[in-house]
C-alpha cells in the first residue's frame, strides 16, 4: 500500500474512532445524569467523524456511505444550529426547563 493510500485509511479509520466515540460520550453523561442525555459533544464527534469519513468514502468511490454520511453532517450541523439558537433565546430555556 502506497504512503497516500495508508494515509486514507488511517483518516477512515481516525473518522470511526470519532464517531464511534460519541456514543460513549453520550452513554457516559446519560449516566452522570441519571437521565438520558445528548451532550453537545456528541454533535461535535459527530461532524468531525463524519467528515473524516466522508473525505474517506469519496475517496474510496463509495457512494453509499457518501450518500449517508453527507446526509449526517446535514442533519448535526442543524442540531447545532438549534442547540445555539435555543441558547441564545431565554424565553426558549425557560419552556423547556418546565
Amino acid at each position: 500500500m502506497t504512503f497516500d493510500a495508508t494515509s486514507w485509511v488511517v483518516l477512515g479509520f481516525f473518522g470511526q474512532a470519532l464517531f464511534s466515540a460519541r456514543f460513549l460520550v453520550q452513554w457516559l453523561s446519560s449516566e452522570r445524569r441519571r437521565a438520558s442525555v445528548v451532550p453537545l459533544a456528541f454533535w461535535y464527534l459527530s461532524i468531525l467523524g463524519g467528515a473524516c469519513l466522508l473525505a474517506y468514502a469519496i475517496w474510496r468511490r463509495d457512494p453509499v456511505i457518501t450518500v449517508g454520511q453527507a446526509f449526517g453532517l446535514i442533519v448535526y450541523s442543524r442540531n447545532l444550529i438549534l442547540i445555539r439558537r435555543d441558547s441564545a433565546n431565554p424565553a426558549t430555556e425557560m419552556a423547556t426547563s418546565r
